[in-house]
């Protein structure tokens, strides 16, 4: 028999969709993909376009590092706060102020960009304006998920579609950015990220019958991050799973931060040929003001094109799959991968290896999101994700810096392949010292 309850669940919920995309038949979920989608593209527009003009102003593969490192200023004294603002305060309310400050944030490096005006020390600012926002919005976006899917039936699914949004987006915004910035600069390409933020902002409002928080008023700030620490500390599974993400994000991470590097020294050469079919001749098929942007473009969008399949994959999974097994999959295979770009010179390669590394990547980092989330109970998700949060963006941070370092040292290929070489040995290691991790469903 149908309940009141059970029949409001199922009006909220649109027609059957194949498996894939199962977590759409849930009106807020629909709003939050279309929004984020479209946001998700300015974003990757904003993060290649600010790695083209920081390497312009530059040059220096070590400016690049930094840009990584300032998002550590504000995520380390903001990122468990958040978590816990988001186990006891709306979730839309906090994502839609962070979402606001973002949104001008991209304006303002737009207007300098364009103007002619911008310094790298602009760029440094408000690249802490915009880690400070994101701090506060990764906790609570992340543990918002399964309000947004009524509950874990679906869970895995979303999470697997977050994956896919976020690099669908991947794959488009480089390759816009590309010819964007190529065309006309590195200022639309920031002016359009701005407006991107329209279209999630307006989502977010658009949702109805949100959740109350469960822990309102309940205890004082710290305590309310002691009693989340406490149970961390007390889950080996979620201690594993972390210390597997940090090792990969300061090891194997870091070159995505190189990506300009590549593209300019260690495969310029070689993909010149393309950069001729496009912008060369006497019929090009774009007019280049910067061709140099386009391998980067080219490279990035690969990597998302692979990502954007990897995550349509753990999409794909059934519930009761077993995930740790993919989760280690694709923690060996990612720097395993990495490994053989690092010694590629071949641009055509590089592709189909980048491709692979996408693939990879999403194996492990979604999987390992999907993960600590079915393990979480509801009441303290916030605060695990903010953990997860600060734990892998801390380490990417840092390890961005360190391969800028080791790069203007060593060489960007060597820093990339000693990173992988030890990452894939503690995924090794994980593998054998944790087979329970393997287990999990």
């Amino acid at each position: 028999m149908t309940t009141p309850s059970t029949s409001a669940a199922l009006s909220r919920r649109g027609p059957h969709l194949p498996p894939t995309f199962r977590a759409l038949r849930h009106r807020n979920y629909r709003l939050w993909f279309m929004g984020q989608g479209l946001s998700l593209i300015g974003t990757w527009m904003q993060n290649m376009a600010q790695q083209v003009l920081v390497y312009r102003l530059t040059g220096s593969a070590v400016a690049l590092g930094i840009i990584s490192a300032i998002g550590l200023i504000p995520l380390l004294p903001l990122a468990l706060w958040s978590g816990s603002i988001a186990d006891r305060a709306p979730k839309r309310t906090v994502i839609l102020i962070a979402q606001i400050v973002m949104m001008v944030q991209a304006f303002l490096l737009a207007v300098l960009a364009w103007t002619g005006t911008v310094q790298v020390w602009h760029v440094y600012g408000l690249a802490f304006v915009l880690a400070a926002a994101q701090a506060v919005d990764l906790p609570a976006r992340q543990a918002f998920t399964v309000e947004l899917v009524e509950g874990r039936d679906d869970l895995t699914n979303a999470i697997g579609l977050n994956s896919a949004m976020f690099n669908g987006a991947r794959a488009i915004g480089p390759a816009l950015a590309g010819t964007l910035v190529a065309t006309l600069g590195e200022g639309p390409a920031f002016m359009v990220n701005g407006l991107s933020f329209v279209a999630v902002i307006v989502s977010l409002l658009m949702m109805r019958d949100l959740p109350a928080p469960s822990h309102r008023g309940r205890v004082g700030l710290g305590g309310h991050l002691a009693e989340g620490m406490r149970f961390v500390a007390g889950q080996r599974a979620i201690l594993v799973i972390t210390s597997m993400v940090a090792v990969s994000a300061f090891l194997s991470m870091p070159y995505s931060t190189l990506m300009p590097v590549f593209a300019s020294k260690v495969l310029g050469g070689s993909a010149q040929p393309v950069v001729h079919l496009l912008c060369d001749g006497s019929h090009p098929l774009i007019r280049c003001r910067a061709p140099e942007a386009l391998p980067l473009g080219l490279l990035l969008t690969t990597v998302g094109v692979g990502a954007l399949i990897g995550a349509l994959a753990v999409a794909s999974l059934p519930e009761h799959a077993h995930r740790g097994r993919w989760l280690a999959a694709g923690n060996l295979a990612f720097p395993l991968l990495l490994l053989g770009f690092s010694i590629s010179r071949s641009f055509v390669v590089s592709l189909v290896i980048l491709f692979g590394v996408g693939v990879s990547f999403v194996m492990q980092n979604s999987l390992a999101n999907t993960l600590l989330q079915i393990i979480t109970p509801n009441e303290v998700r916030g605060r695990v994700m903010s953990l997860y949060t600060l734990t892998f963006q801390s380490f990417m941070r840092l390890g961005g810096l360190q391969a800028g370092l080791m790069a203007d040292s060593i060489g960007a290929s060597l820093a990339v392949g000693i990173g992988a070489l030890l990452s894939l040995t503690y995924g090794l290691f994980v593998a054998v010292r944790f087979p329970k991790v393997r287990e999990m469903a």
